[in-house]
């Protein structure tokens, strides 16, 4: 007979008594939580936005203008987040037994040390925030909530480009991956946001001059603000880029629908790639609605610079048919038809 565990059932359950979760919020990953706070609140899409909603975003977003601006001092040097810099030590550091500088001194900071541009309008902004996270906390606000949920949007605006340009491109690894997975709510939730979206495409007007182009619809966000390179597409509106590649040409497909004209993909005939689409509009002609546009090599057609080839039925320009020949034919038809024939 086999000898019983002289073992208690309950210490054996002591034993391997799980851990209690643990609170991990370093810098980067605590502001873009708060961040991700200020849009739920303010999120249109959700729910009406109340007074309540207005006041945690003016909050959290006061929180998150303190921690992010912080996390990028931090990224500079550490002493820097202190109060005073010249009393700053390692070992009060390590242990956060210190006072850390305020929303002021962190601007004057980027500004003088890190040389990150942020102007006196900006700053007023700030500094106008930071005047209504303290009547909420101390004293309660009373005012007029479209003109407070206004100044957060305009802070939003300009805290969203201070991630995307000065503190998102220094992650690298693991917490790059993170603060990604972190932010694809709030880039999601900012695009129903009417002070947020209305400050944003204002800005925009000024950025895209001179790219209109080249500039079109954005399938991630849907506003006016994809600018094609000839290295890639990026949105200036929700920063999503892309390769220029297939991926961009039906992706951008998914934007039509029964009532837009075009949605079709085909063959290049420059390029050669699956990145020809019909109905593209830009924004230097938002009147036109035949475009064909490459997302590859960016070539350009209107309709009656193509026809189909009567081979193969992909678009191929006019000019090719330089022989006289009433069929139209691209050049790996004609070859095919023809085996000494060169374009």
């Amino acid at each position: 007979m086999e000898e019983e565990s002289s073992t208690p059932a309950k210490t054996v359950r002591r034993l391997f008594k799980p851990e209690p979760p643990k609170l991990d919020f370093p810098p980067v990953r605590n502001g873009i939580d708060y961040l991700a706070s200020v849009v739920s609140h303010l999120d249109e899409n959700e729910s009406a936005v109340d007074e309540r909603d207005l006041k945690y975003a003016v909050l959290h977003l006061q929180a998150a203008v303190e921690v992010l601006f912080k996390a990028r001092l931090l990224r500079e040097h550490w002493s820097l987040v202190f109060e005073n810099p010249g009393d700053a030590t390692l070992e009060k550091f390590r242990e956060g037994k210190f006072n850390s500088c305020g929303t002021t001194a962190a601007v004057k900071r980027l500004r003088d040390i890190v040389g990150i541009p942020i102007d006196e309008k900006e700053l007023g902004w700030l500094k106008e925030l930071a005047a209504d996270r303290n009547q909420l906390q101390h004293y309660g606000l009373t005012h007029n909530a479209n003109a407070v949920e206004t100044r957060a949007g305009r802070v939003l605006d300009f805290l969203m480009r201070f991630l995307w340009d000065h503190l998102l491109p220094l992650l690298k690894g693991p917490e790059r991956t993170t603060a990604e997975q972190d932010m694809a709510p709030v880039v999601e939730g900012v695009a129903n946001i009417s002070s947020y979206v209305t400050r944003r495409l204002n800005r925009l007007r000024g950025e895209l001059k001179g790219l209109e182009n080249q500039t079109v619809q954005c399938p991630f966000c849907e506003h006016m603000a994809l600018v094609i390179t000839p290295e890639r597409g990026t949105c200036r509106f929700c920063d999503e880029s892309w390769h220029r590649d297939e991926m961009l040409a039906f992706d951008y497909l998914g934007l039509f629908d029964g009532d837009k004209p075009g949605g079709d993909v085909s063959d290049c005939p420059q390029c050669n790639e699956t990145t020809l689409v019909s109905g593209v509009v830009f924004l230097d002609s938002p009147e036109v609605l035949d475009t064909l546009f490459c997302f590859g090599c960016m070539a350009r057609y209107t309709p009656d610079e193509l026809v189909l080839c009567a081979g193969c039925s992909r678009p191929w320009p006019l000019e090719a048919e330089v022989d006289g020949s009433t069929t139209n034919l691209c050049t790996d038809c004609r070859q095919q038809t023809d085996p000494e024939y060169t374009a």
